[in-house]
């Protein structure tokens, strides 16, 4: 590219900062944005209380087991822990889902779900739904309640 009037060289100077996260590096922009969307985090700790809780409900609704006790006495568990973690699988599926794609409700944790949550649905998704955004949540709103202005017009 050079000819009358050309520099030889061009130099682009783009502002960019590198920071680390463990073992891989992450573009920071001038304004603090990232260039790549983070990865999920996803709780292993939450995600192998539900697997369990759903194998032991399994075992408890086939029989192979009795109790809760017996479940504690196979796994080598305290038998309230067990007692305690079959109460995940009442959990909504969208709930669920959120939970092993790694975006579950802010501070969502295995101590706080294992102190309880209301077992309707709908009451789960108000409580713990992994939606954060308040625009979101305002757009859900606005769904809902558009859904309830129509749909007294269509029983009639």
């Amino acid at each position: 590219m050079s000819g009358p009037g050309l520099p030889d060289c061009i130099t682009v100077h783009v502002p960019m900062t590198f920071r680390k996260h463990g073992w891989r590096q992450q573009v920071i922009a001038p304004n603090g944005e990232t260039w790549a969307p983070p990865r999920a985090r996803i709780d292993s700790t939450m995600v192998k209380a539900l697997a369990r809780a759903f194998r032991w409900r399994r075992m408890l609704e086939s029989g192979a087991v009795a109790t809760v006790t017996e479940i504690a006495a196979r796994e080598k568990i305290n038998s309230s822990y067990v007692s305690r973690l079959p109460r995940l699988t009442l959990l909504a599926p969208e709930i669920v889902e959120a939970i092993l794609d790694g975006r579950p409700a802010p501070g969502m944790t295995l101590p706080l779900a294992m102190k309880g949550f209301p077992v309707d649905w709908k009451g789960q998704r108000t409580t713990l739904s992994p939606i954060t955004n308040s625009h979101e949540k305002k757009q859900c709103h606005n769904i809902q309640r558009s859904m309830d202005v129509v749909s007294p017009d269509l029983a009639e």
